[in-house]
C-alpha cells in the first residue's frame, strides 16, 4: 500500500503539521504518535492524551501557514523612479558632439619654421619627407567639404598641418597631368587599415582647391547606402534621390568653392526648373539656389550640366568609403525589394563618372577611396581591383572564380578602367620627420633617435601611420 505522503515528505514535512503559533492558543492540544505521520525522523513525544476539543468556529484557523522569513514581499504599485531632472540633447546633438572636430590645441607647442602648403610644393620631390602647414583659407575649406575625420589626431596640436609622403607626390602628378591634359583620371586609392588612405584623400582635395579646381566630395559613402538618409523615387525613373543629402552636398560646394564658382556664368537656359534661374547668373548662385528638398535632384542635374560645358573649370569628385557604393543597398523600393546602390542618384552620378560613361571635356580627376575599418565583405570589388592591377602591371588577367555565382556586373563595369594606388607604410625617413615634429609640438616626451624611430617603426607593422599614432601618442590621445 502506497504511504499518505509523498516523497516531498522526505525534504519538508507534511503541511498537517505545520501551525502557526499566532493562531493556535498556548493551551493547544499536542500531538500524539497516532496523530503523527507515518514516517518521521524524530522521536514520538510520550505524554497522555488531554481531553478532545471542538473545533474553532474559524474555519481558516485550523489550516496550516507558511512562514516567509527573509526580505518582507510587497505586492503593492511599483514605486516609481523619480524623473532626471536635467535637461535632455536636443535633436541632433549627440551626433554633433560624435562627429565634432578639433583642430587646433592651445596647450600644444607652436612649430616654427615650417613652410607652408602651396601648389608647387605639393608635387615637388624635394618636398618628401617634410611636414608643411595647411594655410587657413584652405583648412575652411577642408571643413567645408568634411575632409578631416573625427578618428584624426588634428586636436592634439597648435594648427593643422601634414606629412608630404611618396605617394602624395605621385597622386598630385597624376592629377596634374591628367587636367592639364583635359584628360579624366580614374584612380582608386587601396591600402591596408590606417595607412593613411584618408589622409591621402585630404591632401589630394587640398591640391584640387589650390590649383583653382571645382570640389565635389562625398565624405562618407556609407551614409549613402546605409538607409540612414531620406530618399524618394525620380518620376519616369528606376532611379532614387537623396534630396536632404543633394542639399547638404550643395551647401559644400557653394562653401568650398564659391571663390570658383563665382567666376562663371549660366549658359543654358533651364526653363524645366521649378525655380527660375536667369542666363547670366553665377554658377554660385545656382548651388545656392534651392533649400528646399524636392527641388534639390533637378537643380543639382542643372548644375551638373553647367558644369560639363567647355570652357568650365576641371572638376575634382572624391569619394571616402567606396566600398559602401559597390554592393546592395539597405533601401526598399516601393515593391519591398533592395534597391541596388547604383541606383540612387548620386552613387550613379559617381559610378558613371567612374566607369567613363560620363565625358569630361575640361579635364577631371574621379578619386574614390576605400576603406578597410567597417568594410563589407564584397568579392566582386575585391576581384575587380584585383584585374585592374594586373592590367595596370601588364600583367596576365586573373580569371574569376568559376564556383562563385554571384559577381556584381555592375560592379566589374564601373571599375574595369579604373587606376589603382596602393598605399603601404611610411619608410623611415618619413616616420623621423613625423615624430621629430611631434616631439616638437610637445606631445612626445622621447628622444628621437634611430633606435626609438626603428622600435616605434618596427612596431607599427613597417610604419603604418595609424600604427605608429596609437604607439606613440596613446596615452596623449586618452587625457585629451
Amino acid at each position: 500500500m502506497a504511504s499518505t505522503n509523498c516523497w516531498r515528505c522526505l525534504s519538508r514535512p507534511s503541511q498537517r503539521l505545520i501551525v502557526s503559533t499566532s493562531l493556535t492558543p498556548s493551551s493547544s492540544l499536542s500531538l500524539t504518535p497516532a496523530a503523527a505521520a507515518a514516517f518521521t525522523t524524530s522521536a514520538a513525544q510520550l505524554k497522555a492524551p488531554s481531553a478532545f476539543k471542538p473545533a474553532p468556529k474559524n474555519p481558516e484557523a485550523g489550516l496550516s501557514r507558511h512562514i516567509r522569513s527573509g526580505k518582507q514581499l510587497f505586492l503593492g504599485k511599483k514605486k516609481k523612479r523619480q524623473a532626471d531632472k536635467g535637461k535632455p540633447p536636443g535633436p541632433g546633438e549627440r551626433k554633433a558632439f560624435r562627429k565634432r572636430i578639433q583642430l587646433s590645441n592651445d596647450n600644444a607647442l607652436e612649430v616654427p619654421g615650417l613652410s607652408p602648403l602651396t601648389a608647387e610644393n605639393i608635387t615637388d620631390p624635394q618636398t618628401i619627407g617634410q611636414v608643411v602647414s595647411i594655410p587657413t583659407e584652405l583648412v575652411d575649406q577642408l571643413r567645408a567639404t568634411e575632409a578631416f575625420k573625427p578618428t584624426q589626431t588634428w586636436g592634439l596640436f597648435r594648427s593643422p598641418h601634414m606629412l608630404i609622403r611618396r605617394e602624395t607626390v605621385d597622386l598630385v602628378k597624376q592629377l596634374s597631368d591628367a587636367i592639364s591634359k583635359k584628360d579624366t583620371l580614374k584612380l582608386v586609392v587601396t591600402g591596408d587599415r590606417a595607412s593613411g588612405k584618408s589622409i591621402l584623400g585630404l591632401q589630394a582635395l587640398a591640391a584640387g582647391f589650390m590649383n583653382k579646381w571645382v570640389v565635389i566630395n562625398i565624405p562618407e559613402a556609407q551614409e549613402l547606402t546605409t538607409a540612414a538618409t531620406e530618399y524618394s523615387a525620380i518620376p519616369h525613373s528606376e532611379q532614387f534621390s537623396q534630396p536632404i543629402y543633394i542639399i547638404k552636398l550643395f551647401q559644400s560646394i557653394y562653401k568650398s568653392s564659391y571663390s570658383v564658382l563665382s567666376k562663371y556664368k549660366v549658359e543654358l537656359d533651364h526653363i524645366h526648373l521649378p525655380i527660375s534661374v536667369s542666363r547670366g547668373s553665377s554658377l554660385a548662385s545656382l548651388a545656392n539656389a534651392t533649400k528646399e528638398p524636392e527641388f534639390a535632384w533637378p537643380v543639382f542635374q542643372a548644375f551638373w550640366k553647367e558644369l560639363l560645358l567647355p570652357g568650365r573649370p576641371p572638376i575634382l569628385f572624391a569619394m571616402d568609403g567606396l566600398n559602401h557604393t559597390m554592393r546592395v543597398s539597405d533601401y526598399r523600393s516601393p515593391a519591398f525589394e533592395l534597391i541596388h546602390s547604383h541606383d540612387l542618384s548620386l552613387v550613379r552620378l559617381f559610378t558613371d563618372a567612374l566607369s567613363g560613361k560620363t565625358k569630361f571635356p575640361n579635364g577631371a580627376a574621379i578619386l574614390g577611396v576605400c576603406t578597410k575599418g567597417n568594410c563589407p565583405l564584397l568579392p566582386s570589388m575585391n576581384k575587380a581591383l584585383e584585374q585592374a592591377v594586373a592590367a595596370q602591371a601588364g600583367q596576365p588577367i586573373p580569371p574569376r572564380d568559376p564556383f562563385y555565382k554571384k559577381y556584381d556586373e555592375r560592379v566589374f563595369d564601373a571599375l574595369r578602367d579604373v587606376k589603382v594606388l596602393d598605399i603601404r607604410g611610411a619608410t623611415k625617413a618619413e616616420s623621423r620627420s613625423l615624430m621629430e615634429y611631434w616631439a616638437a609640438s610637445g606631445v612626445l616626451r622621447m628622444r628621437v633617435d634611430e633606435r626609438n624611430v626603428s622600435e616605434k617603426w618596427t612596431m607599427a607593422g613597417s610604419g603604418v601611420l595609424g600604427e605608429m599614432e596609437r604607439a606613440t601618442l596613446y596615452d596623449v590621445r586618452l587625457t585629451s
